[in-house]
């Protein structure tokens, strides 16, 4: 593993398959495809320079320079490694020697940045630009709260940053009544239906100063508002819910945005308090007897709101990404706001998204000003992006999971078969910061299985990923990240592969994946579909003896993937029982935005025990992990959790911790609030915080990722003062029981596998059934 955080390191990139297979046959048997998570803007070793002058780039497939091209230092020729075409020095690299190289060309700068003075055009506007949009169809109390949360954030807004500031209500009116009233179309015609004022229309940019001022200009003025900011005055009957127009006010503040700062870094920030209810974007009717739409109103098609909506927040999408704006939802609420169908628009946007109970919750107001920090911990928020991906001619680009939207540039590195955003090259990135991490999914096109000669020769696949961006301080800047990866076929390759399997980028990948059929395949079973590319990927790369099924093993490189797929299952993004459809959302957004360390958080939580006799140590996540002299410290990303075991929480009420003589209980009771906090702080959206006893309430947080392996109906003896779970799931070690056992035999019912031996000349299906307390295993003909 330690390999492939240190290619982390230097590439930002983390591969499943880090030795590839070499055609498109045995591409297929990996089951797991061939893939990468990329975060582009993830910070560079210090020893990175800068370059501050333009890319060299190729005159045929327009790839740029890199450490992998072929340099003819007499002729000064270079070729590209990508294809082929013999490239000419400009006049300014002449002195380019084997002693003399460029940065580009060092080994080690595979990753490097340029900063671009004419390749691309600067915005018209250099600062960044935020809007707010705030709901007042909420209680006096959260009125506060945003009050005081938004104060907070303005004061930590750069100077020369534009602000500005909308407020909606329950009076929905329709955006062309707002843009006439705010004097949009006095000096000049109404444009076409569908498009809104701005430069492209002719506008001035004087509207600019109508609305949108710098922080430090307009700080005490919108402080003076926020003071004044009073819940909504429409009068709200006791049956019904507020009247809340967010799709119109949302709709509003785009086009006010296009008709001031068109092609400019900016970042529209909503805070909502509650589901809307009327005119376009609504989820729900005003009628409380009427329940807001759950998943499996989704599955029946019976949520009549829903599709209106998406369709909407999907316009709505595309204005944005052709204006370059971020949509950012910050949505406080005991009830569903409506995330699930602005997911669209937050997504293809790049925006952030933060959900939490009341807007006087930690979770809002840390998340609230991390988003403005100026520290080491800073998110590092970037505009203006867009993304382009080059390859050898052997491999073509499936499509993009995570937060971008398609620029619709094809060409012949486009598969015929789409995943996520699909069809193109190029990827629009209004919105990215440090995190930001995609999941690009190629696909091998070679059929045949060359020579050995041939693959001795040639054996390489590259890989280059262009980033355009603008930094918070408006300059524009190129990453460039080029790679190489080995691939293999034909005999042995098996051996090879296995040695270059990533699990963790492995899980993050199949995690991206099983959400984006999950909201996009109608009849799909997530379980099953895990269940079996387990099965297959075991059976392919596992080892074991004819007819005997319990000598199955796996290499330590896969060893710990079947436990990754095993909490996959039982995860917020698979399982979306006792979850609404925007936590749902919320949960799936996070995680596709996020690198792979922080993904395989969400996925597998991590818990570390805090005993007397030993400091910090990794624990299984099982309830067996539960003792009451201990104290464990889970972190599931969401959520942060200090637990307490019975005898340490008996002690703490009892005050120990304040005695002289009891100073290693109080240091025992220090070390995780400490570690939880270090982790709090590094983080975002910032994470739920729960300190909590064994038996008490809030245990639920913990006992909720824990492995059954003691339930009610368990034969095991309890362990003293340990803990159990009312559960009926199957245990981690039944799954892999069975994993193993069926994947062994698949391999001897498979005719195509060699170590079978062909005993069976039929095919089969192989479909395994989960249920709340036994595994079926039923092998149809077909």
């Amino acid at each position: 593993m330690t390999e492939f955080l240190d290619l982390e390191t230097q590439d930002a990139v983390r591969m499943p398959w880090n030795v590839l297979p070499g055609t498109k046959h045995e591409a297929a048997q990996c089951i797991i495809p061939i893939s990468a998570i990329y975060t582009p803007l993830k910070p560079l070793p210090k020893t990175t320079p800068l370059l501050p002058y333009s890319p060299l780039r190729c005159r045929n497939c327009r790839s740029i320079l890199n450490p992998f091209s072929i340099v003819d230092f007499s002729t000064k020729i270079w070729i590209c490694s990508f294809c082929l075409h013999r490239n000419h020095f400009p006049h300014h690299y002449q002195s380019i020697t084997e002693d003399n190289l460029p940065a580009e060309l060092f080994p080690q700068y595979t990753t490097i940045e340029y900063e671009l003075h004419n390749e691309k055009p600067s915005p018209p506007i250099t600062s960044q630009v935020f809007l707010f949009v705030v709901d007042t169809c909420i209680i006096e109390e959260e009125i506060g709260f945003l009050r005081s949360g938004l104060a907070r954030a303005i004061g930590q807004i750069p100077g020369n940053s534009l602000v500005g500031l909308i407020t909606f209500g329950s009076k929905e009116i329709s955006k062309d009544q707002v843009l006439e009233q705010m004097g949009f179309f006095q000096k000049k015609a109404r444009p076409a239906t569908g498009s809104g004022p701005g430069t492209r229309d002719g506008h001035l940019q004087d509207n600019v100063s109508r609305f949108l001022l710098p922080a430090s200009e307009c700080e005490f003025a919108v402080n003076s508002v926020l003071d004044e900011l009073q819940k909504d005055s429409w009068p709200v009957p006791g049956d019904q819910r507020a009247a809340r127009c967010t799709g119109t006010a949302l709709t509003v503040a785009a086009h006010l945005l296009g008709a001031c700062v068109p092609g400019c870094g900016a970042r529209i920030m909503a805070f909502l308090g509650g589901p809307s209810s009327e005119g376009p974007g609504c989820i729900v009717s005003k009628s409380l007897s009427e329940p807001i739409r759950s998943h499996k109103d989704l599955d029946k098609d019976s949520a009549p709101f829903y599709h209106k909506a998406v369709k909407l927040y999907e316009g709505l999408s595309k204005q944005l990404v052709h204006q370059g704006h971020v949509l950012d939802v910050f949505a406080c609420a005991l009830d569903q706001v409506g995330v699930a169908e602005l997911k669209i628009a937050v997504e293809r946007t790049g925006g952030l998204v933060v959900l939490a109970e009341s807007f006087g919750h930690s979770v809002f107001k840390d998340s609230l000003v991390r988003v403005f920090q100026s520290t080491d911990n800073d998110l590092g928020l970037s505009s203006n992006g867009m993304f382009e991906i080059t390859c050898s001619k052997d491999v073509k680009i499936q499509g993009v999971l995570g937060p971008c939207a398609s620029l619709e540039k094809k060409g012949p590195l486009c598969a015929d078969t789409t995943v996520g955003q699909g069809g193109t090259t190029a990827w629009k990135m209004c919105g990215l910061d440090k995190s930001t991490s995609l999941c690009l999914i190629f696909d091998i096109t070679k059929k045949e299985i060359p020579d050995v000669a041939g693959q001795a020769v040639n054996n390489q696949f590259y890989f280059q990923f262009l980033t355009y961006y603008q930094n918070s301080n408006g300059q524009m800047r190129l990453r460039a990240t080029t790679l190489s990866r080995r691939w293999v076929t034909g005999q042995g390759s098996i051996q090879d592969l296995t040695a270059g399997f990533d699990q963790e980028a492995a899980v993050v990948v199949m995690a991206r994946q099983v959400s984006f059929k999950m909201e996009t395949e109608a009849e799909f079973d997530p379980i099953r579909w895990l269940d079996k590319s387990l099965i297959h990927l075991c059976s392919h790369f596992g080892d074991y003896q004819k007819d005997n099924p319990s000598s199955f093993v796996l290499s330590p490189r896969l060893s710990i993937i079947p436990q990754f797929i095993f909490n996959l299952r039982r995860s917020q993004f698979v399982q979306v029982f006792n979850n609404s459809p925007d936590e749902t959302a919320y949960f799936r957004m996070v995680m596709n935005r996020e690198d792979v360390a922080n993904s395989v958080v969400m996925i597998q939580p991590s818990l570390i025990t805090y005993a007397f006799n030993c400091g910090a140590e990794p624990a299984l996540l099982d309830v067996a992990s539960i003792a009451p002299d201990r104290i464990l410290l889970l972190d599931s990303y969401f959520t942060v959790v200090v637990f307490h075991g019975s005898t340490i929480a008996q002690w703490r009420k009892a005050g120990y911790q304040n005695e002289p003589e009891h100073e290693a209980f109080a240091q025992l009771l220090r070390a995780p609030i400490s570690d939880a906090e270090a982790i709090v702080n590094e983080r975002f959206p910032v994470p739920r915080f729960v300190i909590c006893d064994q038996h008490g309430s809030q245990a639920r947080f913990l006992l909720a990722k824990l492995n059954p392996s003691a339930t009610y109906h368990s034969d095991a003896p309890l362990v003293p003062g340990g803990d159990i779970l009312f559960t009926d799931d199957n245990t981690i070690q039944l799954n892999l029981q069975f994993c193993d056992l069926v994947a062994a035999m698949q391999g001897f019912c498979s005719p195509s596998n060699s170590r079978s031996g062909g005993i069976l000349s039929c095919h089969f299906i192989l479909y395994i059934s989960y249920s709340t307390t036994f595994m079926s295993i039923a092998f149809l003909a077909r």
